[in-house]
């Protein structure tokens, strides 16, 4: 789930009692999604460890890989998406921690186990999933079923709508309507996708991650985002969430540990923490989106327990794709995006 990333970084600091892993001193360094991990789970970790934990933020998984790959040093924990995590195997950028030899790996769903070159989860572990949609103000645009009703919205409202300033979810649109696969490898069916978008780009307002401000003001009518935004509009009568029939994409994010991680120990006793079903619940409670912990289902509140895009069922399910790593087809995404992001 990516919610508004912040520049800033929290720092927080709780230096509660004496720490029970020995470290060389005593923090923990996390590198996440912006918003993505609730501070009373940072918190709490402190209170229980001593250890302090700071957290900076970034908005893609491109921005994280770019800063790790330009030398940032000092971060121990990464939570790249399955397909980044791929990329960052082979990169040999992940330290093996076998966190699924931890006593409680046994609470982790196996359907979460999607890494290809990570497949028994030996270096990281699944930490969230979710869906992304569609959100939408009915009281301007109606009902909407299908990425062609998004698109629609402006000519038939006067209303504003946005795209994810995403290359692969922007991209992931064009593949689905044309029914392909978002992992398409086929250079016609790329720029078939690109196409289709760059037919829809005068509609579209602006590709941006700052659409939960947005439409919490008031000033969208419609917006490609992350369920993780029902944090907001679940009290918006007027706000409702689609997948469209066409399709739409899942993400997973997976806490990993970097290989020059300089706090290793307190990094391993965090992923251990989080195994925890009360852990994973509270998270949970702040982002709005699904956990692979399995216990931690059980535990949660309903309104998110019984949401159906949150914890989707099978037929649901089976429109959904995911990212795979595309290896050197990455290289005619990046044409794709750049033609569209750079036409008039």
């Amino acid at each position: 789930m990516k919610t508004i990333a912040k520049s800033a970084v929290l720092a927080t600091t709780l230096a509660l009692g004496a720490a029970t892993v020995a470290a060389a001193d005593g923090k923990l360094n996390l590198y996440n999604w912006g918003d993505y991990i609730n501070p009373e789970v940072l918190q709490k970790f402190t209170e229980e460890t001593g250890i302090a934990v700071n957290l900076d933020t970034y908005s893609s998984n491109e921005e994280m890989l770019a800063k790790i790959q330009a030398g940032a040093t000092g971060y121990d924990i990464v939570f790249p998406s399955v397909h980044m995590q791929d990329v960052m195997v082979k990169l040999d950028l992940l330290e093996r921690t076998d966190i699924n030899k931890s006593e409680n790996f046994k609470n982790i769903d196996p359907v979460s186990l999607r890494s290809k070159e990570d497949p028994e989860s030996a270096y990281c572990l699944p930490y969230a999933w979710g869906t992304v949609g569609v959100f939408y103000n009915k009281s301007i645009t109606g009902e909407l079923k299908t990425w062609e009703d998004f698109f629609a919205v402006p000519e038939k409202t006067g209303g504003k709508i946005t795209l994810l300033d995403d290359m692969r979810e922007v991209l992931a649109i064009g593949l689905m309507v044309n029914g392909h696969s978002v992992n398409s490898s086929d250079p016609a069916e790329i720029k078939q996708a690109m196409e289709y978008i760059l037919t829809k780009k005068k509609d579209v307002t602006a590709f941006t991650y700052d659409s939960q401000a947005l439409m919490a003001a008031g000033d969208l009518a419609a917006t490609q985002f992350f369920v993780g935004m029902n944090v907001l509009t679940s009290e918006m009568d007027d706000v409702d969430y689609m997948l469209p029939a066409e399709g739409a994409t899942m993400y997973q994010e997976n806490m990993c540990v970097l290989k020059t991680a300089p706090n290793k120990a307190e990094a391993k006793a965090f992923m251990e923490f989080y195994l925890r079903p009360e852990i994973a619940v509270m998270n949970v409670e702040q982002q709005f989106n699904g956990t692979a912990n399995i216990p931690a289902r059980d535990m949660i509140p309903d309104i998110i327990r019984n949401d159906p895009n949150i914890n989707v069922g099978p037929e649901t399910m089976a429109r959904l794709q995911i990212f795979e790593d595309l290896g050197a087809t990455l290289k005619l995404y990046d044409r794709a995006w750049n033609t569209i992001r750079t036409a008039q």
